[in-house]
């Protein structure tokens, strides 16, 4: 028997046996990777992350119930796994009759692309591993980045990223931008707060059908996604290898989060706001702001009132003004940054830390 996902050429698809041994073999380095590092989050990410990968396991549907006795085995014997896991490397994948790097993405997608499939590698932070096997839905070209988008998911760890760029390849996870959007309504539905996230969801029609309007926004906000990674190019083009070299030599995971969240917000004044604004996409400004959480909005604040500004009827002129100013601060800030990181050198994650958390770092 043949398996040919929607996409495969005529005879590049896999058998059966060799896309359960492929499965199986990047299922093994998610699991090595989850034992390393699951641990990093905090025990509330962690429960409900664990939750949703046990939905995904298990095949159940998003806000389908859970049975909780189920769920606890299942987290007892994952956990006993990941101890057992935690020591080991990272197995090569089984290609038809090679056993190839886990890392060499561009080699192996060259012969599973044909086979309608597609695989991601790289690194989420620092030493961080990340594996997926999905199903092919197309590929393509955009903004100088090669763009593989992916559906249904063969293989995958506990943080199922929905978009990454990786070496001029940006990655699109279908399955799992749904269903990180159905466990961000779940949330919402235990206060149903105002917000971006609420005005995203009566956009698209949340007061006349209710929570299928989720499945709406899944189909249409890749997109946005897509944008923010052709922002983490031009980032990377601006800053060079120092950013990436800077932030393989700090290993401290708080220091790490915060020169994400600075990074993000370059990418997204660079491109992605400027995008969305230049084409008037409503419904993509409130999915940006329904994300602007946590460290990213500490640091730009002026980016909410502008969106309060935008939300009242001022055309997006405080937006435009926010992103123009955000163009040049964000770069300076990237550039001191490097420069504590070439003063300070292990020492800096403190400093920058300081730095970043200073009123004259915010926007």
């Amino acid at each position: 028997m043949t398996t040919r996902p929607p996409g495969a050429d005529d005879g590049a698809a896999l058998d059966t046996l060799q896309l359960q041994r492929l499965t199986e073999a990047v299922q093994a380095n998610c699991h090595v990777s989850d034992a390393r590092h699951a641990g990093d989050m905090t025990m509330c990410i962690y429960l409900l992350q664990m939750r949703e990968f046990f939905r995904w396991e298990k095949g159940f549907t998003a806000l389908q119930s859970l049975p909780g006795e189920a769920l606890g085995a299942w987290l007892s014997e994952r956990e006993a796994l990941w101890g057992v896991l935690e020591e080991q490397g990272f197995r090569p994948l089984p290609i038809d009759d090679r056993q190839v790097d886990p890392f060499d993405v561009a080699a192996i997608n060259a012969r599973l692309n044909p086979a309608g499939l597609v695989y991601g590698a790289g690194f989420l932070a620092p030493g961080r591993a990340s594996f997926f096997l999905g199903a092919l839905e197309s590929a393509g070209a955009r903004g100088g980045a090669q763009l593989l988008t992916s559906g249904r998911e063969h293989a995958r760890g506990v943080h199922a990223v929905p978009a990454a760029l990786s070496n001029g390849t940006i990655f699109l996870r279908r399955e799992a931008l749904s269903r990180w959007l159905w466990q961000k309504y779940e949330a919402w539905t235990l206060r149903r707060p105002p917000g971006a996230f609420r005005a995203l969801l009566w956009h698209y029609g949340f007061e006349q059908i209710g929570a299928p309007a989720v499945d709406r926004i899944a189909a249409e906000q890749g997109e946005s996604l897509v944008l923010h990674e052709l922002g983490e190019l031009a980032a990377g083009s601006l800053l060079g290898a120092r950013w990436q070299d800077m932030r393989a030599n700090l290993s401290c995971r708080s220091t790490d989060l915060h020169l994400r969240a600075l990074r993000d917000h370059l990418a997204d004044c660079l491109v992605t706001l400027p995008a969305l604004l230049q084409s008037s996409a409503p419904a993509s400004i409130h999915f940006w702001f329904s994300n602007l959480e946590g460290l990213r909005a500490e640091l730009f604040p002026r980016a909410a009132r502008a969106y309060t500004a935008w939300c009242d009827g001022d055309q997006g002129q405080a937006l435009l003004e926010a992103v123009a100013a955000g163009r040049t601060h964000w770069p300076a800030l990237c550039e001191e940054v490097l420069g504590l990181y070439a003063t300070h050198g292990e020492e800096a994650p403190i400093h920058i830390r300081r730095f970043l958390g200073a009123g004259r770092a915010r926007l």
